[in-house]
């Protein structure tokens, strides 16, 4: 009987496997190492052939650690961050590199080489911007298109595919160069909820007028949850499983995440009032709603990227976990950041705090002169700004591992003080949230669990199967593959439960003082550019 899951979650460094079982109890997990090149400022490449290799070889580790057999799995989802890969009309792999490396075919989600092109897409006001926030990132698939038909035009001449990563995905698995209704919609400006879902004009304005062809798009996306089609003989070796695995449509990694964390939440009036927080190297907060309620700077609202009949809205911090690691790699004190290096850290901060709170009426900050703002890659909510650059007021000659301590305790509060400003605008936008559920790295720093309870005043949910972006992806499989019937009942069915953090209201002062001069500090920042 085929009752075992596998999902694939392909991250900015390492794809990753992990074995499922139908009740979503994790029985293995995997990972291998992705190369990433960096050739400019601004310009980050891939490989697909290495990624694909990548995540073959996770899985069958993974299914090894599992001990199980591969006629036991009933099918596989992959998911992935928004990387975009160009291939030929023989589906060979396509340079989007200045260096012309043809195995470099893939653009980075974080690569910002298309701000141009982003600029100029989203100053002409067309009615599908309203469905990005009413302006385009650089780390979308248009504005990277763009660019890539203005800069490699020999590569756009020969181009036959252009992929989501996570489409190119299932494409390797199964030969169909069908795409998800969730990659689709949340990147390429495709409307789901329109026929048809591609904007002629909007195209033709952008200077795509040619990229159905040249991407080889359909006119129909795949629903989130159908099956894409199974595993072609090769792949099935490959990844070490058969050729009856059904394969699932592509997720956007942080929609996995956000799903696999909500996905246990008992009613839709509490989906209303639940919001995801899915931490890594960047940081996304993914919302669902059974209306549009559109906003500036929220990437969205997107029909149907995940469950069906609800808009996926989403904001962004464009660097968290990498501030933290860049904190530690600029610091006399510091070095290459490791989870080592991490966590000494944070068990030194601990101590400098109770210190502090050993003393009556310490607030507990230990660096209460410094102030940060994290924008350090821009910021993609809630001002949608790529040119915005990080501050840190407050700084000393103090180069001593304590003093590493302290701005490492203050870059976490400015990334919850920028959680906490995203919230604030989507309440504007009429949204209400009670609590936040959060998955992901950050939920191996206690500090950030901490910090994003007090500061933001909510309540913190934590899914008791830490990996919610490999869950999000196997409930999904699990539908696919006709172990459930709908998106709804296997989140209920695979739900592993929660555990929960309240805010500490004798902090709560303490922190809106903090975000006060937080907002203050926007102020100034962009005071500062405005002058002549």
């Amino acid at each position: 009987m085929r009752h075992h899951l596998v999902a694939v979650d392909i991250g900015t460094t390492s794809a990753r496997a992990g074995i499922f079982d139908r009740s979503g109890r994790l029985l293995a997990k995997a990972k291998y190492p992705i190369r990433m090149f960096q050739p400019k400022p601004n310009h980050a490449e891939h490989s697909s052939e290495d990624i694909w290799a990548a995540a073959c070889r996770a899985v069958r580790d993974a299914m090894t650690e599992a001990g199980i057999a591969a006629e036991t799995v009933a099918a596989i989802g992959f998911d992935a961050t928004c990387s975009l890969v160009a291939r030929d009309l023989d589906g060979q792999p396509l340079t989007v590199s200045t260096t012309g490396d043809a195995s470099r075919d893939t653009i980075v989600w974080l690569d910002h080489r298309a701000i141009g092109e982003a600029e100029a897409l989203s100053a002409t006001g067309h009615a599908v911007i309203d469905y990005s926030g009413g302006s385009l990132s650089p780390e979308m698939e248009m504005p990277k298109l763009k660019w890539l038909k203005k800069h490699r035009p020999d590569s756009w001449a020969r181009a036959g595919y252009f992929f989501d990563l996570a489409d190119f995905l299932t494409w390797k698995a199964t030969g169909s160069a069908a795409r998800s209704r969730c990659t689709l919609t949340a990147k390429w400006n495709y409307l789901a909820h329109r026929t048809p879902g591609w904007s002629a004009d909007y195209l033709a304005l952008a200077g795509l007028e040619d990229l159905i062809e040249r991407a080889g798009l359909p006119e129909e996306t795949v629903e989130v949850g159908r099956p894409i089609g199974t595993l072609s003989p090769e792949a099935a070796e490959a990844l070490g499983l058969d050729a009856d695995v059904v394969v699932a449509p592509g997720l956007i990694d942080a929609y996995a995440g956000a799903y696999g964390a909500l996905a246990g939440v008992s009613s839709p009036e509490r989906m209303e009032t639940s919001v995801a927080l899915i931490g890594g190297t960047s940081s996304c907060i993914v919302a669902f709603s059974r209306k549009p309620k559109p906003g500036r700077s929220l990437w969205g609202p997107y029909y149907e990227a995940v469950l069906p009949g609800h808009w996926l809205v989403e904001g962004g911090q464009s660097a968290a976990g990498a501030l933290l690691d860049h904190v530690v790699r600029m610091h006399v004190a510091g070095g290459e950041p490791t989870t080592e290096l991490h966590g000494r850290i944070i068990e030194r901060i601990g101590e400098l705090r109770a210190e502090l709170h050993a003393e009556e009426g310490a607030a507990g900050d230990i660096a209460p002169g410094l102030h940060i703002l994290p924008d350090f890659h821009g910021n993609r909510s809630p001002l949608a700004d790529p040119h915005a650059t990080g501050v840190i007021s407050g700084l000393t000659l103090d180069t001593s591992f304590d003093g590493l301590c302290r701005l490492y305790w203050r870059s976490c509060v400015s990334i919850a003080l920028g959680i906490r400003h995203i919230l604030d605008a989507m309440a504007g936008y009429g949204y209400r949230f009670e609590a936040l559920h959060v998955t992901g790295g950050h939920v191996n720093n206690p500090l950030l669990i901490e910090l994003y309870a007090d500061v933001t005043g909510r309540k913190v949910v934590i899914p008791e199967t830490r990996d919610a972006v490999l869950l999000g992806t196997a409930m999904v499989a699990a539908v696919a593959g006709g172990l459930y019937r709908g998106l709804f009942e296997a989140g209920q069915a695979m739900d592993g439960g929660e555990r929960e953090r309240l805010p500490d209201v004798s902090r709560a002062a303490h922190y809106d003082r903090d975000y006060r001069r937080f907002l203050a500090m926007v102020r100034h920042r962009e005071e500062l550019r405005a002058m002549e």
